[in-house]
């Protein structure tokens, strides 16, 4: 009996034994893998840090910087999480472009070969990284402290960018002359953007040069479609003094493509009041309502261009041509009338005046073809043939200003064929086949 339980007071201690050893085991166990974690934690973390510290190196390198293998570097520690937050990173993945660009830029200086296009990429390229480093160095740490490191080292930077013409504004120029708008727009964005930097603290003071980049930054976003950017640039540069002509008509010209009507009708009649002695918006206005069929509009403010250059022919012109568009053929020649006086040697005028004539009597005569009394339609139908007579002698005079018109030669044979003029007719068919040829 004794035996039995010392037995089983042995096996119970032997199992207890087991356990606790097991346990140990599991407990180094858990350290070894928690010191393993540190140490290839410590290891990445330092890995990253060293491809800073090595991309900072092989750009900086006087002697033969290698900048694809410093991007490379950057490029991983930007990736990573470790590295990714902190601005050191970013600052240091500016400073390869900012060298790059300063290689170059010292060829320029120096009147030897230079590359604008590798130049200007890496300048652009490190604006971006140093904006960015900015925003991290100036975050506020754990304890809501601001120690920022890099900063007076990115204004420095920053401001020549603004400062020296051969930097972003000679780039944005360059890709400006070579039709590269987007290129451009990003890159006159980024030297718009420097005075109003949060960091730079208002220590750059804008001047004409600064008003004229932002126009030039809307002609680019209006050739590169982007619109609404074109519409924020020409309006900011409304209430300045800087080429306000272009502005206005640069403004009205977006809105046009916008299909705004409501916008461009109010900025094209501001400009009229504006600028009284600047035709462009009156006749852009007027050109408005004529493409929208409006032409009691139109004919309101052609009138009120006539009012302000009575002697301006073409202003007739348009008179005429709107008249006969609502079938209005006395006031058509009327105006045209005026217009060839103004302009004796316009063919065109001539040739219109021929058609007011022409589709007076076309008019005329569907009129008379529904006459059911055969004694009034053949009175009425010699009154269609006078007007029809009438128009011949402008459309010859046309003829005399541009011989070769077919535009203007076949009205006429049509005339000679209705009025039965055999021999004219011949004439001016056999003519117009020979131009045909």
């Amino acid at each position: 009996m004794k035996n039995n339980r010392l037995q089983k007071t042995y096996r119970h201690d032997i199992s207890l034994l087991q356990q606790n050893t097991n346990n140990l085991k599991i407990q180094i166990m858990k350290k070894i893998i928690l010191f393993l974690a540190m140490v290839m934690g410590f290891t990445f973390t330092y890995a990253q840090k060293n491809n800073v510290r090595l991309a900072r190196d092989k750009a900086s390198n006087d002697g033969k910087p290698d900048f694809k293998g410093a991007r490379d570097a950057i490029k991983l520690a930007l990736q990573d999480s470790t590295t990714k937050n902190q601005a050191e990173t970013w600052y240091v993945a500016g400073l390869i472009g900012n060298k790059q660009s300063d290689i170059e830029y010292k060829k320029a200086i120096l009147n030897t070969k230079f590359d604008t296009l590798t130049k200007g990429k890496a300048l652009i390229e490190s604006y971006d990284y140093f904006v960015q480093a900015a925003k991290l160095d100036m975050m506020p740490d754990a304890k809501g402290k601001v120690k920022p490191r890099f900063i007076n080292d990115i204004k420095l930077i920053l401001k020549d960018y603004y400062n020296t013409q051969q930097h972003l504004l000679g780039y944005g120029v360059y890709q400006f002359y070579n039709s590269d708008y987007n290129g451009a727009v990003k890159t006159f964005d980024a030297y718009l953007e420097i005075p109003t930097l949060p960091f730079m603290n208002n220590e750059i003071k804008t001047d004409s040069m600064y008003q004229k980049v932002k126009y030039y930054a809307g002609v680019c976003a209006s050739k590169a479609k982007m619109h609404e950017k074109a519409l924020k640039y020409f309006g900011s540069l409304k209430e300045t003094k800087y080429n306000p002509l272009g502005v206005y008509s640069s403004l009205s010209e977006e809105y046009l493509d916008a299909k705004d009507s409501i916008n461009y009708l109010k900025i094209i009649k501001d400009a009229i009041v504006k600028f009284p002695d600047q035709p462009w918006y009156l006749q852009n206005l007027i050109n408005y309502y004529i493409r929208s069929n409006k032409a009691k509009d139109a004919l309101t403010y052609l009138d009120e261009a006539i009012g302000r250059d009575p002697s301006n022919g073409e202003y007739y012109y348009t008179k005429g041509q709107l008249y006969m568009s609502i079938e209005n053929f006395e006031d058509a020649y009327k105006s045209l009338a005026k217009a060839i006086e103004i302009l004796p040697k316009n063919a065109d005028v001539y040739a219109e005046a021929g058609r007011s004539y022409f589709n007076k009597a076309v008019k005329m005569s569907v009129e008379t073809n529904k006459i059911k009394d055969m004694s009034l339609a053949k009175k009425e139908e010699a009154k269609v043939v006078e007007v029809f007579k009438q128009a011949i002698p402008f459309y010859k005079k046309a003829i005399e200003l541009k011989p070769n018109n077919v535009e203007y030669l076949t009205p006429l044979k049509q005339l000679y064929y209705r009025l039965q003029m055999d021999s004219d007719y011949d004439a001016i068919n056999k003519k117009i086949k020979e131009l045909q040829k």
